[in-house]
């Protein structure tokens, strides 16, 4: 199954979902209308109908608008997605600038598997109160992802283990599984929204003297209005316990496929099994103190909440750690128990490793991939597109490896990155940096020019993508600045180069996206997108084919590639393109569904390698397209 597959069954998965919710609704609402009827009868002195459609309506208005505002105010507090999930559960957001060593290497463990899977490197955060041994992600998509790590796992697991346990999250975010995690806890707080009206209602009921205490002309309604009260409870604690079992099991389901992943993505088997083993050998285990550990236990790495053990697994969000670890062929957990110290000799907090423990450089591949075969590595992980990513890092000069943690020399790298060979484009983009920024910004930005120019082809976007975590940290004034100013520094003189306009998309996605949601509903449609991707497509023709007939041949290679393309007017000759109609359209095609967005993808891949011969901007161009279009492009495609 492909990345595609995997979010279009997210999606079908919610849609499940809801169904299912759906069903336990229409459960509660018969129930709490044979309460009405049964309180009826009880009050009445003749005979009841049983069908009654004026309160079945009222009981199922009542009930599914007490659901619709629990659930919309819960979701209204989790716009925030992850964010403010790491926050409620007393999160920590970790600073690309820390000292910290323990801290330095999770954030790096995270940062390298980001830039080996392609994604957004996650905000990281860290529960300091929790001892436990446990990790989440959380948000609604890539993009806004989370990452949170107890105090436990950076005390207790070594970097291998810690990278196992970080590969099982990041599972998590290729699969899809983030948003509809996000969708569970709003829907269960509509359910326990019933049962605590129904608290309500019986406390009133108490305070204001009770039924048995009221007098013979109001004691029936009173009755009628506890017996309501106490349905509500009864019938809320049981669809809040059914809404708890769903949750369960769509947890424990996919922790089995995160754990292989995190596998595949290591090829290190010992390291997540370490920590589940650790986590059942250690006395805090993966438990939470937080008060919101239930509320969130089916985002987690291993079980946060065991107050509801006593009613049996199928309450329980993730599968024992025995058969966990049976499944990764590992043996079952060792008596007694080592606490290892969070840095070991050989394991070096910093982005990829010291000299002293330097890996030995990871050849990249330089086969041409096929279309299929790039297609197919769009959303997966292994172990040898992360030691390639390690190596490339290790190899990074001091400067460059200084300004990942720092913002201000994040911002000049940037701009030497952009800055042209010629010596009369060079002097005016220096002019206006120094009008910009000041003076002092040219030696910045010479020192890393010089450190930039050894770079290997393609190692550049894997720097532009280490560096946003920094470039995060600028504040909003500075950030929209130096957005400015990228732009600015991508076309003097009104040229666009084609690595300044790849370094643009990159940049424009990974720190604009927040503040650009997108407007309109999904795309399923090819011919409401059509234009765009004639757009798309010939930008990509054109790139690596000086012959006319030669790219228009790849157009046409890449258009048949479109499901329904024959029933859509198709140019005979290449489509003009400005750098402002490939930005709109690629901000029209991100809206496109996971299954459309994949036949563009199949399509751009076969224009790009139609004639199985590509340069490195024209791989690189192609997986800024391919991120711009919100999914994850590995930097080295075999």
């Amino acid at each position: 199954m492909n990345f595609f597959e995997h979010q279009d069954q997210a999606r079908h998965n919610t849609t499940k979902l809801i169904l299912v919710f759906g069903l336990a609704v229409m459960v509660m609402i018969l129930a709490l209308y044979g309460v009405a009827i049964a309180v009826l009868a009880a009050e009445s002195n003749g005979p009841v109908r049983l069908w009654r459609p004026g309160i079945l309506l009222a009981v199922a208005t009542g009930t599914i608008g007490l659901m619709a505002v629990g659930s919309s105010t819960k979701m209204a507090q989790l716009t925030q997605g992850g964010h403010g999930i790491a926050q409620e559960l007393g999160g920590r957001k970790l600073s690309p600038a820390t000292d910290d060593p323990a801290e330095l290497r999770l954030l790096n463990v995270v940062s390298e598997m980001a830039l080996a899977a392609g994604t957004p490197i996650p905000t990281l955060y860290l529960l300091d109160d929790e001892p436990g041994i446990n990790a989440f992600a959380a948000g609604y998509s890539a993009d806004d992802a989370v990452i949170g790590v107890t105090r436990g796992c950076l005390d207790q697991l070594s970097r291998d283990e810690l990278q196992g346990v970080i590969g099982h999250e990041f599972s998590h975010i290729l699969n899809g599984d983030m948003g509809l995690n996000l969708k569970l806890i709003g829907v269960i707080h509509g359910l326990l929204l019933i049962y605590m009206v129904g608290r309500v209602g019986l406390r009133l009921g108490y305070y204001s003297g009770g039924p048995s205490r009221r007098s013979n002309d109001n004691n029936k309604s009173q009755r009628a209005l506890f017996a309501a009260a106490m349905a509500m409870v009864v019938i809320g604690y049981l669809g809040v316990l059914g809404g708890r079992l769903i949750k369960s099991a769509v947890s424990r389901e996919r922790e089995f496929l995160a754990d292989a992943s995190a596998v595949q993505f290591t090829r290190n088997p010992d390291g997540i099994a370490g920590a589940l083993r650790k986590i059942g050998q250690l006395s805090a285990g993966s438990s939470l103190v937080s008060p919101m550990a239930e509320t969130a236990s089916h985002l987690f790495f291993g079980e946060a909440n065991g107050s509801l053990a006593f009613l049996g697994s199928w309450f329980a969000t993730h599968p024992p750690l025995g058969v966990r670890l049976r499944r990764l062929g590992q043996a079952p957990i060792a008596a007694g128990f080592a606490a290892e110290p969070p840095l070991a000799a050989n394991d070096s907090p910093a982005m990829g490793f010291q000299a002293a423990t330097a890996v030995a450089p990871v050849p990249i591949a330089t086969e041409t991939p096929s279309a299929d075969r790039f297609l197919t590595a769009l959303g997966t992980t292994d172990g040898q597109q992360l030691k390639q990513v390690r190596s490339l890092l290790d190899q990074l000069p001091a400067g460059l490896k200084t300004a990942l943690h720092d913002p201000l020399a994040a911002t000049a790298v940037v701009f030497a990155l952009l800055v042209r060979t010629k010596p009369a484009l060079q002097a005016q983009q220096i002019e206006y940096l120094s009008a910009t920024y000041g003076p002092e910004i040219k030696q910045r930005v010479g020192q890393f020019y010089r450190q930039i120019r050894t770079l290997e082809p393609g190692q550049d976007l894997l720097l532009i993508e280490a560096l946003v975590p920094a470039l995060k940290q600028l504040g909003p004034e500075a950030g929209q600045q130096f957005l400015k100013t990228a732009q600015a520094l991508s076309q003097p003189g009104g040229r666009l180069q084609l690595k300044s306009f790849t370094l643009q998309l990159i940049l424009r996605k990974r720190l604009a996206h927040a503040m650009l949601r997108h407007p309109g509903a999904e795309i399923d449609r090819l011919e409401a997108i059509w234009d765009d991707t004639l757009t798309l497509l010939s930008l990509l023709a054109r790139i690596g084919h000086t012959r006319q007939d030669d790219a228009l041949y790849a157009f046409k290679l890449g258009l048949s590639q479109l499901p329904g393309a024959k029933k859509q007017a198709s140019p005979n000759q290449l489509p003009p393109v400005t750098a402002a109609e490939i930005t709109a359209s690629l901000a029209r095609l991100e809206q496109a569904a996971p299954k459309l967005k994949q036949a563009i993808v199949d399509a751009c891949a076969h224009t790009v390698l139609a004639d199985n011969d590509v340069t490195p901007a024209e791989i690189s161009l192609l997986r800024a397209v391919v991120i711009t279009l919100d999914c994850p492009a590995p930097p080295f495609i075999r």
